[in-house]
């Protein structure tokens, strides 16, 4: 498995006569979708020795639209330039090396389907369009030559290897025409035979017509006569031959010198062997040609199943081909081949490239006829990655090509060994998750809700769950057995079940064993369990804790709810994204620290990650749920939702991600620290994975139809790219397709004639409407795969877990041109169409019987005539039959006779009636007839049923008319006019039906109000709408309508969700309100005290007071925000705080006295906080919240607040005289400013609330055994080292003013000798609080000490505790044996990783530079160079400093200490600065602790400085 990136491109385009190419020297390039990938093949492709010689090495980015044509310059000394034609109207001319466009034109009108580059002229790029205008370009001298040869549309040109003017054309038709572009395009031959596509037109490589012995007097006939007149033989046709290969299932070899055919090969029909191919597909076929330059006796054609032939043509008379791959199965494509192309490499190979609809690329060697390598690649979004648990190495990738791929990252002799699955899949591929334990068991979902489990070890078709969700299945995961899966006995139970989450918000639970049988929706369980009232959230994901004792649920409205098994008891509620949750991950067990294993990461809509600690809820298992709403860790950078994280097997707390944005990242979490950021996709990322064996390797996926294989070292940026418009990923975001609006075929300037074709992976139903399913993918669907970079929103759907909305976008350019044409064309069309329907609707009917009266109004004799047969039918005893026939001849009479008669003129009269369109009238006469029951039956029948017909209906009987209005209001449906069908149906008391018909066509307004006016009001029915709206407005961001259903359906809790949604001030303070309103406190505080935090960030100080006020269980918040906009004042009076902010309140206005003064004036004044009792509630209600501890990328306003949390504490504590409590919070908010780096604040908070030092607390603690001692000697200690950083550094300035500093190795860069010293310090960041370097002080400046000064000099004595010392020295040691641990397990993977791949002679030798590189760093004295340290040696330093600090009282243990080291560093650095300012006896102390416990990597280097 080498050490390089991979890729697994998209595939090559379809149905193209033209779109792969290669030139000798070895490169390769395919058109795949919108884009170019160039594959260097040979020995110059730097494979690993033993793997096949190829690599993709890049793209060519540019073009808008599928890729139809590409072509290389087959000229010496111009391999680089390329060329290439898109639908998007443009020729392209790229430089290969540069990966850029050269220059381009775009004079085709039409969609251009053919392209070569001139062997003969350099500079000649000939392309053909749909239409059949050619066009001629030269490069060189930027001209161009316009052709109109035929009315016909061009499938392929080819032009000539011997001559310059000569091109060869083949239509759609099956003509052949070879023209000269230097006479205008002159027709030279008409080549008639073929009757279908022509696909494929091949020059024979060498000139003359010797080469083939072809029996003339076989071919006797008369010559053509080509445009009916004979053409002299001029020298120019003068002998070469020319095959085309065509759809009709024929190669015709023609004689250019006798303009004729001279050979017919017709296609074998060959059994079909192996190939993974449903064996009822019948394909079109594709017949793609190559004539080999050194065999000009043999042609390779493809044949109907993807086999490649050899054509041996020296017999004419018999058919005689070879098979490629004959022996070996399993070689040969499966499905039609495209496009073949001769390479030969710099080791002089031939070898031929095929592209083929089985979206593999083969590279054939024509010495041997045998496959040389495939390299596979993906028709659709890479939606999944999955690294199989058991199989080391085994890739699983779900795509939207309905095809599952099974790449083995770590074969040895194929660096792309690649199966596919389609069997039993059919729809794109969008979860995948490998059994933990049963080898070869990989379970899938697909876009259509499927959830199947494949067996890769065998050929068999997956399982497939009984059970489908109604949408995308979104998460697959494993866990254990629930309830009632887990209520069976021993044998009957598996031991893992597989539970899947649906775009539908639900998770089901499958039983492996029984798939047949039913799937349990787990929310049962969950509402039993936790006997929950209310609307369950929509679940978007679930994660399994490693051990299968926890599983966390991420739901459509950010929270993250964590369920303990075996009954799933809902334990902890995180309310952090507000938006849908689109991934969760557990840290992983097998670290140095095993209580990382309960950090969570999760990812959402929003662009931030949150990483959860969620060890202390676990472990302490809470009788009910906590709500969590601070993480332990964010990591902010994306600019775009979060698809996919992963931790690293390979470190702590490590993870990558994927983003919307374009790019993967990977942080460091326990630093919040942005590590590396890949940038390598052409789209949106969808899934990430970190390689089980390589911890330097990652694969990612995205909607740009690839996989990459990428490695952390050599990533050149850190962090993702900012602002949404980043400048790298907008440029190849324009290159990915634009949206199209479907239309009908337009006669537009450039329309594409093949509508459908919107990138080069659509599949057969281009070209013919219906296509078959093979392959498991439907031809349909595969081009609806491909078209789904059309929609953006559309994929979102599956990629993004969200509601589709489809945005019509209509790119300016075609919107212009669609509208002028269509203008024109549709005034000509359309009013003919419209005039005959017009009329016959206006034309009047004169009377109910106008063909009686009509008959009434002829010509003397006739009239006559109907008296004498009147006469006759009135008198004559018994009708013969002449009377009778003359009588229906005249069926107007029936007026005068008979009733029967009469009816059977009614029946023609109505007839009449319904011809002219008048069924009212029709209606009318049956009236008459007084057959109502009738008329209202034909009129259903024919859907004619009106308002005054429906009135009528009660006339012919109850039933009739219950029948009726029914039928009315089906008909009323088809028509969609629903609103009048429920009024029908309310008018027969079918309430329910009228509600239900409603509700099903979304009229739920009108539903709700029929509902509330008829029915009960317990009726369930009426808390279901409300609830399904509900719903639906909240998908759709209704949120204000949809809290009031929820209200309606009386569950006001979901309605106070659904209005905090939004996640804006406003929002969250109405959504407060309304939970106070219904009595949901402990919801209503929650989003009281995020309204207020929100206002915070905008510094929003009197909002946030006000949204506090909200809720009394938030008086110690307000108490908190109080001496925060305090405290935020005061540093921005000292100008140490870069945020100005205009609204304080009016409370925040004094600035005399002490601040703590000031602080408990305003409590007692403004929040009447007066008596120790109400000291006490705040301080309880304080005292319950625990924020996370710092790190040095914790946000300044979070860091602020967290800080202000524990000052209110001292305060309070202060206020109650628990001065112990004081301490402590005093001492944890200088802990945190000192974590997170901050000097300012650490000494802003000293000068604020330590205006005197610490000896008021000593007093105030009493006797010295104390249990708050060793917090009170901590506080002390970092007093002391604040202002020994504060002496030190004004010695080191002109004008002594203390300054902000920030501490060295937390991101401080003061002058560049201060870095040169921190590099060489260390590498380790196992003490961040390390070396301070020595500043520069300007020589003349005589420097005297104040007595102050001097008194604080006295005092850090306190700062040179041994047992600190010693705790502190042994905590070092164990980060540095971690440390040197993890490092060699990384570099033993990574020589087990080099072992298997080469046959490792030196592979001791890296073990043992490792070892060096381990144990000593550059700068350590010479004789300890060369003792690495062996595993024992580590293990016994990591047990001997671990027991070291068991033995510690936990009283040092508990509490910080500045780096003891550190400061006797600094004190001999006063020393050395200005002499006798540090008393002899301290500088031999801070000596002796720096020689006693400064063995670390860290001190080394100092201590040989100070110390010698």
């Amino acid at each position: 498995m080498g050490q390089e990136p991979r890729t697994l491109p998209p595939s090559p385009n379809w149905y193209c006569a033209r779109c792969s190419d290669a030139v000798p020297g070895g490169l390769f390039g395919f058109a795949a979708r919108t884009s170019v990938f160039l594959v260097r093949v040979g020995p110059s492709a730097g494979a690993i020795p033993g793997t096949p010689p190829f690599r993709v090495i890049g793209e060519l980015v540019g073009h808008t639209e599928r890729v139809s044509g590409f072509t290389f310059s087959h000229h010496p000394g111009q391999y680089n330039l390329c060329a290439t034609s898109s639908d998007d109207g443009t020729v392209k001319i790229w430089d290969v090396e540069t990966k850029t466009v050269v220059t381009e034109h775009a004079l085709h009108q039409h969609t251009i389907s053919a392209l070569h580059w001139s062997p003969q002229v350099k500079d000649l790029i000939v392309s053909g369009d749909e239409k059949g205008v050619v066009f001629c370009y030269w490069l060189n001298r930027n001209d161009s030559q316009h052709l109109f040869i035929e009315p016909r549309t061009i499938f392929c040109l080819t032009c000539s290897p011997h001559h310059e003017d000569l091109v060869a054309i083949g239509y759609k038709d099956g003509i052949v025409v070879i023209i000269d572009i230097s006479k205008k395009g002159e027709v030279i031959h008409r080549l008639r035979g073929h009757d279908d596509e022509i696909h494929s037109i091949a020059w024979c490589p060498l000139p003359g017509e010797d080469c083939l012995s072809i029996n003339q007097e076989e071919n006797s006939e008369e010559p053509e006569i080509p445009n009916g007149k004979v053409i002299a033989q001029t020298p120019v046709t003068k002998g070469c031959y020319l095959a085309t290969g065509s759809k009709d299932q024929t190669i015709r070899i023609w004689s250019c010198s006798r303009g004729r055919g001279v050979m017919i090969l017709k296609l074998p029909f060959l059994k079909r062997r192996g190939g993974g191919i449903d064996p009822t597909i019948k394909e079109r076929l594709w017949l793609t040609l190559h004539w080999p330059k050194d065999q000009p006796t043999q042609l390779v054609s493809s044949c109907f199943g993807g086999e490649l032939l050899l054509w041996d043509l020296t017999q004419s008379w018999r058919r005689k081909y070879t098979l490629f791959s004959a022996s070996s199965e399993g070689q040969n494509h499966s499905r039609i081949v495209f496009n073949l192309c001769p390479l030969q490499t710099e080791d002089d190979k031939q070898l031929l490239l095929s592209t083929s609809m089985d979206r593999d690329v083969k590279c054939w060697d024509m010495a041997t006829l045998e496959c040389c390598w495939t390299l596979p690649s993906l028709g659709g979004f890479a939606y999944s990655l999955a690294f199989s648990p058991v199989d080391m190495g085994c890739l699983a990738i779900g795509v939207g090509d309905g095809m599952i791929r099974v790449w083995n990252t770590l074969s040895i002799k194929n660096n792309y060994d690649v199966k596919n699955f389609w069997q039993g899949v059919k729809s794109k591929v969008t979860a995948l998750c490998w059994h933990p334990t049963k080898e070869g068991c990989l379970a899938f979902g697909t876009d259509d809700g499927k959830v199947g489990l494949y067996d890769t070890y065998s050929n068999k078709p997956p399982q497939i769950s009984s059970t489908y969700h109604k949408k995308t299945v979104y998460t697959l995961a494993w866990g254990p057995p629930l309830p009632p899966i887990s209520l069976g006995g021993e044998g009957d139970r598996p031991s893992l079940t597989l539970y899947s989450c649906g775009g539908e918000g639900v998770v089901l639970q499958h039983n492996p064993w029984k798939l047949g049988g039913e799937a349990y929706d787990i929310n049962k369980l969950i509402r039993d369990t936790n006997s929950i009232k209310y609307k369950l959230p929509v679940h978007t994901e679930i994660s399994w804790k490693a051990d299968g004792k926890i599983m966390a649920l991420g739901n459509e409205d950010g929270s993250i709810e964590i369920f303990q098994v075996p009954s799933l008891k809902l334990i902890c509620t995180i309310q952090q994204h507000h938006k849908l949750v689109n991934t969760i991950s557990w840290h992983h067990e097998h670290g140095s620290q095993p209580e990382l294993s309960y950090l969570m990461a999760s990812g959402s809509s929003n662009a931030v990650i949150y990483v959860h600690n969620l060890k202390t809820v676990i472990e302490s298992n809470p009788e009910s749920p906590v709500t969590i709403t601070e993480p332990y860790r964010t990591l902010s950078g994306h600019t775009a939702k979060i698809t996919s994280v992963a931790w690293s097997p390979h470190h702590d707390g490590r993870l990558v991600s994927a983003s919307y944005d374009g790019t993967a990242q990977v942080w460091d979490t326990l630093r919040e620290e942005p590590l590396c950021n890949f940038r390598g996709h052409r789209g949106r990322l969808l899934c990430v994975a970190w390689s089980p064996l390589d911890p330097d390797c990652i694969y990612s996926g995205a909607d740009d139809f690839c996989v990459y294989k990428w490695l952390t070292s050599m990533q050149e940026h850190s962090r993702p790219p900012q602002g949404k418009k980043s400048i790298e990923l907008e440029k190849k975001r324009l290159s990915q397709p634009k949206p199209k609006p479907k239309k009908k075929k337009k006669p537009t300037s450039r329309a594409p004639v093949k509508q459908e074709v919107y990138d080069g992976n659509e599949d057969e139903s281009i070209r013919e409407s219906s296509g078959p399913v093979e392959n498991g993918v439907s031809d349909q669907e595969g081009e609806e795969e491909a078209r789904e970079p059309e929609f953006p929103s559309g994929v979102a759907s599956v990629a993004s877990r969200e509601p589709v909305t489809c945005a019509p976008v209509l790119l300016g350019s075609e919107k212009s041109k669609v509208t002028v044409n269509n203008k024109v064309t549709l005034l000509k069309k359309e009013p003919p169409k419209e005039k005959p329907e017009s009329l016959t609707k206006k034309r009047k009917a004169r009377s109910m019987l106008p063909l009686t009266t009509s008959l009434d109004h002829r010509s003397k004799e006739e009239l006559h005539q109907d008296c004498l047969v009147l006469a006759t039918a009135k008198h004559s005893k018994e009708l013969n039959e002449e009377v009778s026939t003359d009588l229906e001849e005249r069926f107007h009479l029936g007026l005068f006779t008979d009733r029967a008669a009469l009816y059977r003129m009614i029946e023609v009269e109505g007839k009449g009636h319904l011809e002219n369109g008048h069924p009212e009238l029709f209606h009318q006469l049956m009236l008459w007839k007084g057959d109502l029951k009738g008329v209202l039956q034909t009129a259903a029948e024919r859907g004619e049923l009106t308002d005054s017909l429906v009135a009528m209906a009660p006339v012919a009987g109850y039933h009739v008319w219950l029948w009726a209005v029914e039928a009315f209001a089906k008909q009323l449906c088809f028509q969609d006019q629903y609103v009048k069908a429920a009024s029908h149906l309310l008018s027969i008391h079918k309430v329910y039906e009228a509600v239900e018909l409603l509700k099903s066509n979304h009229f739920y307004r009108e539903a709700i109000a029929v509902a509330k006016a008829r029915l009960r009001p317990e009726d369930p029915i009426l808390k279901d709408l409300y609830l399904t709206w509900g719903a639906i407005l909240e998908k759709d961001g209704h949120y204000a309508v949809a809290a009031k259903c929820y209200l309606g359906a009386a569950s006001a809790y979901d309605a106070a969700k659904v209005l905090a949604k939004k996640g804006d001030a406003a929002s969250l303070k109405t959504a407060a309100e309304l939970a106070s309103i219904v009595g949901e406190n402990e919801l209503s505080s929650s989003l009281a005290l995020r309204c207020a935090q929100e206002l915070l960030l905008a510094r929003n100080w009197v909002g946030a007071q006000e949204a506090l006020k909200l809720h009394d269980s938030l008086k110690g918040q307000r108490l908190v925000f109080c001496l925060l906009e305090l405290l935020s004042k005061h540093l921005e009076e000292k100008q140490l705080s870069e945020a100005k902010s205009s609204s304080y309140n009016a409370w925040a206005a004094g600035t005399d006295g002490p601040f703590v003064e000031r602080v408990t004036a305003v409590w007692k004044n403004i929040f009447s906080l007066d008596t120790p009792e109400q000291y006490q509630a705040a301080l309880q209600q304080l005292q319950s919240i625990k924020y996370p501890s710092a790190t040095n990328n914790t946000p300044s306003k979070q860091l602020l607040l967290h800080i202000c949390h524990d000052l209110t504490l001292a305060v309070l504590s202060q206020q109650v005289a628990s001065w112990d409590a004081a301490v402590e919070a005093l001492l944890r908010a200088v802990v945190r400013s000192y974590d997170s780096g901050n000097f300012t604040i650490m000494q802003e908070v000293h000068s604020a609330f330590l205006p005197e030092g610490c000896d008021h607390l000593r007093d105030k603690l009493g006797e010295p055994q104390s249990p708050t001692i060793p917090a009170f000697k901590s506080l002390e200690a970092f007093f002391i080292y604040g202002h020994l950083y504060e002496f030190w550094w004004s010695l080191s300035r002109p004008c002594p003013k203390s300054s902000v500093w920030v501490r060295a190795t937390h991101r401080r860069t003061t002058s560049v000798e201060q870095s040169q010293q921190i590099n060489n310090a260390s590498t380790e960041e196992t003490d961040p609080k390390v070396s301070e370097p020595e500043p520069s002080r300007p020589p003349e400046l005589d420097v005297r000490l104040t007595e102050q000064s001097e008194q604080m000099l006295i005092t850090c004595k306190e700062l040179f505790s041994e047992k600190h010392a010693s705790l502190q020295n042994s905590q070092r040691t164990v980060a540095e044996v971690q440390e040197t641990l993890a490092e060699m397990i990384r570099q033993h993977q990574k020589n087990q990783v080099c072992k298997s791949t080469t046959n490792g002679p030196d592979k001791n030798e890296s073990e043992q530079v490792a070892e060096q590189s381990l144990s000593s760093p550059p700068s350590e004295c010479k004789e300890e160079k060369n003792q690495p340290l062996s595993l024992p040696e580590l293990t016994k330093r990591l047990t001997e400093a671990n027991e070291k600090i068991a033995k510690f009282p936990e009283s040092v243990k508990t509490w910080p200490f500045p780096d003891v080291l550190e400061c006797c560093l600094i004190l001999l650095h006063i020393g050395s600065q200005c002499p006798g300012s540090v008393t002899q006896d301290m500088q031999q102390q801070a000596q002796e602790l720096l020689q006693k416990y400064g063995n670390t990597k860290v001190y080394k280097r100092y201590c040989q400085t100070f110390c010698t």
